[in-house]
């Protein structure tokens, strides 16, 4: 497969921030990556399983999830083109998949190996030390992610973890009429709570005039409101 027809999605990737087209196809030559296609419900990785290198997403759409013993899943990030997965392990001695990922319509993932992003560059090339630093800068921003899921799990109460979430992309975006980055399912499974549950609380809060939502369009009406009960 041509890899240079993906380079417009790499380019766009935390892994090559800072380089160019020309220095991302360099940089392809010298990572030899692997490319997989996946159908819809496939799983391009899944926890515990052997870790089989950095990801980034090419085409397509896919979940990352963790599951407890009871089969519980909750839902960590959703993946599109551009997005990077298992950095966590690329620097780590843990050599398993600490989440499952699993695709949400057929796509395509490219992977590669921790060797060539850790190890020495046998092409010496001058664009590796910088690949590294995006590499930490990625694993630090996971780590203050990660605090963030754990802040959610805290929350008691379905609508404290909505009022946060619709705060945040509040923040996020600088406007009071967004669009969310997830779909209602994912949503519910990120935020830890049903489906159900959760379309029933948003449409109590539209009711009382807190906010008002079309399909994936959000307007915060009361901002004091929403700021109260995230409190």
């Amino acid at each position: 497969m041509q890899l240079e027809s993906y380079v417009e999605v790499l380019s766009k990737a935390e892994l090559f921030k800072g380089f160019d087209k020309e220095e991302v196809i360099l940089m392809l030559k010298c990572l030899e990556p692997t490319v997989r296609e996946y159908h819809k419900g496939n799983y391009l990785a899944i926890a515990g399983e052997k870790f089989h290198g950095l990801g980034i997403m090419l085409e397509g759409e896919a979940a990352a999830y963790k599951e407890n013993m009871a089969g519980t899943r909750v839902m960590m990030v959703l993946l599109e083109p551009g997005d990077v997965f298992g950095e966590i392990v690329a620097f780590s001695t843990e050599s398993q998949w600490p989440v499952t990922v699993e695709a949400q319509q057929p796509c395509k993932a490219l992977f590669i190996s921790r060797h060539k992003i850790v190890g020495e560059c046998r092409r010496a090339c001058p664009w590796h030390r910088k690949l590294i630093e995006n590499m930490l800068t990625m694993v630090s921003e996971r780590a203050i992610a990660l605090s963030k899921k754990v802040d959610y799990l805290s929350i008691k109460s379905i609508r404290g973890k909505i009022s946060t979430y619709l705060l945040e992309q509040y923040k996020r975006t600088g406007k009071t009429t967004f669009m969310l980055p997830m779909n209602r399912n994912a949503l519910a499974d990120f935020l830890n709570v049903s489906r159900p549950s959760l379309s029933r609380e948003m449409c109590s809060m539209r009711d009382e005039g807190i906010i008002d939502f079309h399909r994936a369009s959000v307007r915060i009406k009361d901002l004091q409101a929403l700021k109260n009960m995230a409190q």
